[in-house]
């Protein structure tokens, strides 16, 4: 019972939250974030029109959860 009433707990200040807007570095290949969490694939979607070179450092959304992150733009 009380696992359930943390579950609430997380799950409702989750939805205050729907997005986070984080900072990234591009490695040409994927994106860096803080030194420990590396995104790739379909982890990561580009804005139409955002082009992104080796080095850049973008802003992004991560969508509720992380498991998703839209860049932007190039800082």
């Amino acid at each position: 019972m009380i696992d359930l009433f943390k579950q609430i707990a997380v799950e409702a200040v989750e939805c205050e939250k729907p997005v986070a807007v984080m900072i990234g570095q591009f490695d040409g290949q994927a994106v860096l974030v803080e030194q420990k969490l590396k995104l790739s694939g379909e982890q990561v979607m580009f804005l139409k029109g955002v082009e992104v070179n080796d080095g850049d450092s973008v802003l992004m959304l991560r969508e509720q959860g992380g498991q998703r992150f839209i860049v932007l733009g190039v800082l």
